[in-house]
């Protein structure tokens, strides 16, 4: 590898560290195994945005992050509606209300993206708006589209637009847990939507992000689509947990176990 190829790699693992939502999603989790992802968000090289648990995990979460003082500094996310993109807004806006209330400080919430694929723009963006009500200006509200589910890009788009709509802070591509998920061309649709929006609206690369070249591709993208500086841990976030081990690896430390890539 060139050495400035390995320079843009540096520093696009340096950059995508301090982006990622750093996840574990897993239907064996246990409080150990959250305690143990807390630990790995104290890096030398400081430490992601963010961990994302499910939702009986984030008080563990918040006293594991206080233990390594990283409580404030590390937010927690977790996710509701999840992963099917259930069509009941008032169950996913429960579920949102119950995680907020349990001291979540982010909500990545499934869009129905079944229902926008029949036809049933109306049932999202209600579904939406009742998840913003329920985190009640306390949480931020992330909406995953599902886009690999979604497939074509009018229906990526619209998902987008819906979500945008409905007063997401964030849009994020995918839950992890269907066969297709982060892609370059679903993510530069989704920018294209935030940037006709005009709002002040995140995005969120979910799945499939794995090293620091992955990384450094959604970033220069990121700063094509919405200019230099846009993609902060305030707008710009990778959602993964075997993400980190390469991204330290490549920074020069121990990457540590990987955990699945959610």
């Amino acid at each position: 590898m060139s050495t400035s190829r390995q320079t843009t790699l540096t520093q696009a693992a340096q950059r995508a560290l301090t982006l990622m939502d750093l996840t574990s999603l897993n239907d064996d989790d246990t409080d150990a195994a959250i305690e143990a992802l807390c630990q790995r968000a104290k890096t030398p090289f400081g430490t992601p945005a963010a961990v994302c648990v499910y939702p009986q995990f984030v008080v563990t979460a918040r006293r594991a992050l206080t233990a390594h003082n990283l409580n404030g500094t590390v937010k927690i996310a977790t996710v509701t509606n999840f992963p099917g993109g259930g069509d009941d807004p008032m169950a996913a806006a429960r579920e949102t209300r119950e995680a907020v209330a349990s001291g979540a400080d982010e909500v990545d919430v499934v869009f129905p993206y079944r229902a926008l694929m029949a036809g049933d723009e109306a049932l999202g963006l209600e579904l939406v708006e009742l998840c913003k009500a329920a985190c009640g200006g306390q949480a931020l509200l992330k909406v995953i589209i599902e886009s690999g589910e979604l497939a074509t890009p009018a229906l990526i788009q619209r998902a987008s637009e819906l979500a945008i709509e409905g007063g997401a802070d964030f849009i994020k591509t995918s839950t992890g847990k269907v066969a297709v998920n982060a892609t370059l061309d679903a993510a530069e649709i989704m920018l294209n939507a935030i940037k006709a929006s005009g709002k002040p609206v995140g995005f969120k690369a979910a799945g499939g992000v794995r090293n620091a070249a992955e990384a450094d591709a959604y970033l220069t993208l990121a700063d094509d689509v919405m200019g230099p500086g846009w993609a902060t841990a305030e707008r710009f976030r990778f959602g993964a947990s075997s993400l980190l081990g390469n991204l330290l690896e490549t920074l020069g430390a121990d990457g540590g176990v990987s955990q699945g890539d959610y």
